[in-house]
Order: structure tokens, then C-alpha cells, then sequence
């Protein structure tokens, strides 16, 4: 199998989509993730999911102005372009 270039987009669920992006490592894939709609709640799934990854050296990136703190804040054209770039969106 070929890699991949796979971007998930954690709109609905941020907890499920953080699971998907790091199983989606095991396949050699390259994962991006950016967290859409509002900022991640602070909880303990959420914490545990936030260290699954950095094992896996996902390196998340938000389109939600409140999260730029702490990631990378994409503005529209560069959403765009991350969403042109991927080889498959996934959408959670």
C-alpha cells in the first residue's frame, strides 16, 4: 500500500476524531488534524487522546480563533489548501 496523505477534519466529535488520526498512523500514512467548530473540551478522554498524538507525531492545527494559542490557526485559504493537498478528508 502506498502512502497516503489522509486529513481529518474533527468537526462533531473532537474525542473520536483524534482517536481515527492516530490509528491512521499505524498504516504509515501521513495524518494532519484540525479541530473545527469550537474549542476541544478539557476532559480526561481528551487528555489522553491529546498524548496518543504525540506518539504518534500528529501535530494538530485549529480553525477556531479561540485555540490559537496553543496551535496553529489556519485561515481559509489555508484550509483550503490543506483540504486540496490531502489525498482523502475524513470528516468526524
Amino acid at each position: 500500500m502506498s502512502e497516503k496523505s489522509i486529513l481529518v477534519l474533527a468537526r462533531r466529535d473532537h474525542a473520536e476524531a483524534m482517536r481515527v488520526a492516530a490509528g491512521l498512523t499505524i498504516f504509515g500514512h501521513r495524518v494532519g488534524l484540525v479541530f473545527m467548530t469550537g474549542p476541544v473540551a478539557e476532559t480526561a478522554e481528551n487528555a489522553a487522546n491529546a498524548e496518543l498524538l504525540e506518539l504518534t507525531g500528529i501535530a494538530p492545527q485549529t480553525t477556531v480563533a479561540a485555540m490559537a494559542d496553543d496551535l496553529p490557526l489556519l485561515d481559509a485559504s489555508a484550509m483550503a489548501a490543506s483540504i486540496a493537498g490531502a489525498d482523502i478528508v475524513l470528516s468526524l
